[in-house]
């Protein structure tokens, strides 16, 4: 009898789809992106991204725990300074917003999650650029990779598990490393941001860091056409010593994931970005999408394409239904 080949008798029912399911997501496999605004009294929240807020010191660490509670496998931190300068000064000093949170984080979880933080100077500078400028006003690669040694040794002074440099400057993880490494933070990881592409779908982030960009970041961040030059980055953050490589954004560069995932050899991170939860949430918010099913399903497609590790802004929401779906286990 024809067809003598079903493939749909794997789908028959809930149990055999979970039992042959080529890819799964765990809330383990989830990064809860957070951002904590200096001088805050209550939690703000973001227009630009519906359900996400700038934190104050006291809410951050409540959202920390409902966090691992929720078994989500790490937390990434964004400080949101009061103060710009062309320097960016706020990145270095132990007293800024993104230190000071550090360590709160640090003394209310410990090391029941991975804390990660944010090496980037756009938060920080009056110019919204990653690095410092030079006279010209272009971005000077190599003044801002000594800053960027100095932030790394802050942050790990400051209880980070992982720094996670995201400025895409030529030699930023060799120069962490060697930093790291010099002041006995020989433990702390790198995540070094190796495909970062000049995307349009940042819009809504800058909002959530107060961004002062001037221009744009093309000199820096990777063009959306170009897929083989992220082979060569990814090459390069390796052999400097990074112990996790990211792409960025992740919807959109599900190709060049899959493409960096296939050729490294150590865990590879993908970050669903702002641009990609606004889209999503301002159709359910029009009932065109049903949320849980959108964001599982999202999720899911990351992780086939290759990433061990996903920054989601849903991460905490993602790790509940999970757990409901498997009648609480985590």
């Amino acid at each position: 009898m024809y067809p003598s080949h079903r493939p749909r008798r794997l789908r028959r029912n809930a149990s055999l789809r979970r039992l042959v399911s080529e890819t799964s997501v765990e809330p383990r496999h989830l990064v809860l992106p957070m951002f904590v605004r200096e001088g805050a009294s209550e939690p703000v929240p973001i227009a630009t991204m519906p359900g996400v807020v700038q934190h104050t010191r006291d809410s951050l660490r409540k959202a920390a725990v409902e966090a691992v509670e929720a078994g989500v496998g790490g937390l990434m931190l964004f400080g949101v300074p009061e103060q710009h300068d062309a320097m960016g000064s706020g990145a270095v000093d132990p007293d800024g917003i993104l230190n000071v949170a550090l360590r709160d984080l640090s003394a209310e979880v410990g090391d029941s999650t991975v804390l990660m933080a944010d090496l980037c100077l756009d938060e920080f500078t009056d110019h919204g650029h990653c690095g410092v400028l030079d006279e010209d006003g272009v971005v000077d690669n190599d003044r801002t990779l000594q800053i960027y040694g100095e932030m790394a040794v802050v942050q790990a002074q400051s209880g980070a598990h992982v720094v996670a440099p995201s400025g895409m400057m030529d030699g930023q993880v060799g120069v962490i490393r060697e930093s790291l490494d010099a002041t006995g933070f020989t433990d702390t990881s790198i995540m070094a941001y190796s495909a970062k592409y000049a995307s349009a779908l940042y819009g809504p982030f800058r909002e959530a860091v107060n961004s002062q960009l001037q221009g744009d970041r093309k000199t820096y961040q990777q063009d959306p056409g170009n897929g083989r030059e992220a082979l060569r980055e990814l090459e390069l953050d390796l052999a400097e010593g990074a112990d996790m490589v990211m792409v960025k954004p992740a919807m959109s560069y599900l190709d060049v994931l899959r493409d960096v995932a296939s050729v490294a050899d150590v865990p590879v991170a993908a970050y669903q970005i702002s641009g990609e939860y606004s889209m999503i949430e301002a159709a359910v918010a029009n009932g065109w999408l049903d949320r849980q099913r959108t964001v599982l399903e999202t999720l899911t497609s990351i992780r086939r394409a290759g990433a061990d590790i996903v920054l989601t802004y849903w991460a905490v929401q993602a790790a509940k239904w999970l757990r409901d779906e498997r009648g609480g286990r985590v």
